[in-house]
């Protein structure tokens, strides 16, 4: 799994922290950042609820 972030377009919200902070924090400004692109697979239903909680959609996750 590759998780990918449009930052240009996230709105600070947080729903990504709270779905997966083992994979997401936010900076000083609440933007997003991701902790690590390629998460286990023991995540990926912790990462697509955050892909689905987060309001601009700007969190993709791929299969590798």
């Amino acid at each position: 799994m590759l998780v990918s972030v449009e930052l240009e377009k996230c709105t600070a919200c947080g729903a990504c922290v709270l779905e997966a902070p083992e994979v997401f924090d936010q900076d000083d400004e609440g933007i997003v950042v991701v902790l690590t692109k390629t998460p286990s697979k023991d995540l990926r239903e912790s990462v697509e609820d955050a892909a689905d909680a987060c309001p601009s959609a700007v969190i993709q996750v791929h299969d590798e």
